[in-house]
């Protein structure tokens, strides 16, 4: 399969739900994705059967604050200043790029680079959603570690990294964006495409441009998104608080949206860290991480970013099951609740208040 540039619309915006208000900023990843396959040609999209098993698979994508990365536009070189490092370094051409997760900008992210490089990007990604830590990611839930990461910027300063486990590379690469201002581009998990056999979720890809494609032209969009993410709407209403601060590499705050209509006497708070990670009505937990929170548009069922709340928007907060791999133990320790500082056991949003309200 070709991904060329009139499917980047659709794609942008299966990611940006994806991206439970985090994963970078879409709209300017979109655009750069848009024009390098305008410029250089569509790009493949294979899955890991199609790539050798001792063939380098790159993972890549933007960390740093969202809010930070909206303003702080890289040169677009950025990823092969990550190539040329991880080759230097492994003494391997690397035969695929990946997005390090399929939400957000980030989804976007590898398009640029491969139409410029020839190289193809793997359906997959390594969440499934987006999260705001580097050790977040479903290559540490199967127990593989972070042998090689690398973080470079615009002006190509390049950082390689070789951390002890997951929890050491999000300091260390986090420390990296931080110096070179809020926001950089990293390769992360360097692995064969062997590793990434059972380590990585496949078909992201396909699945954020099926959202796209079911949301485009639609008579209801809230309504088919709903329907093809298999979601809960949790309420209807406007937004009228925004808290939101940035500090340490992230994103933090609440929005608290009040509902109208059926829902006129709601008022539910979503807590961010990035991403949408708890909502809560009254104390009650109707949905909470690993599972995905997006706030979308009442009339598009386009996904609004954390950066991008507004007092008085007219919204959907929705809800919806995380990959499978993020409900195991292992994928609860990593990115459950208690990983976020909630002492809350975690309850899959199928099963919550909120899908029996």
């Amino acid at each position: 399969m070709m991904i060329e540039a009139t499917d980047v619309e659709a794609l942008a915006r299966g990611c940006a739900v994806l991206g439970t208000g985090g994963g970078g900023e879409v709209a300017t990843d979109a655009l750069i994705a848009r024009q390098a396959l305008r410029d250089f040609g569509p790009v493949r999209l294979v899955t890991l059967d199609d790539l050798p098993d001792d063939g380098i698979l790159m993972p890549v994508g933007g960390i740093g604050a969202p809010s930070v990365g909206a303003e702080k536009l890289g040169s677009g070189q950025e990823v092969t200043y990550l190539r040329d490092a991880v080759e230097q370094a492994l003494g391997a051409p690397v035969v695929a790029l990946m997005a390090s997760e399929i939400g957000g900008g980030n989804g976007l992210f590898p398009l640029a680079a491969a139409a410029r490089t020839g190289l193809p990007v793997v359906d997959a990604d390594a969440i499934g959603r987006a999260f705001p830590e580097v050790h977040m990611v479903s290559m540490n839930v199967a127990g593989l570690q972070p042998e090689l990461i690398v973080v470079a910027d615009e002006r190509r300063n390049v950082v390689l990294l070789r951390p002890v486990d997951g929890r050491w590379a999000e300091r260390l690469a986090r420390a990296a964006a931080e110096v070179f201002g809020g926001a950089a581009a990293m390769a992360d998990y360097v692995m064969t495409v062997g590793q990434a056999r059972g380590a990585v979720i496949e078909g992201s890809v396909t699945r954020a441009l099926q959202i796209g494609r079911a949301v485009d032209g639609a008579a209801d969009p809230v309504a088919a998104l709903v329907d093809v993410v298999g979601a809960i709407r949790l309420v209807e209403g406007k937004v009228v608080d925004v808290e939101r601060h940035t500090a340490g590499g992230f994103v933090r705050g609440s929005i608290v949206v009040e509902g109208y209509g059926a829902d006129a006497g709601r008022y539910v708070r979503v807590e961010v860290q990035n991403e949408n990670l708890v909502a809560l009505e009254d104390g009650t937990v109707l949905a909470i991480v690993p599972d995905l929170i997006t706030l979308v548009d009442s009339q598009t069922a386009d996904a609004i970013a954390t950066e991008r709340v507004r007092y008085g928007q007219r919204v959907v907060v929705i809800a919806f099951p995380s990959a499978p791999i993020w409900r195991t133990a292992a994928g609860i320790e990593i990115a459950g609740p208690r990983a976020f500082g909630y002492d809350i056991d975690f309850v899959p949003v199928e099963g919550s208040h909120a899908a029996h309200a």
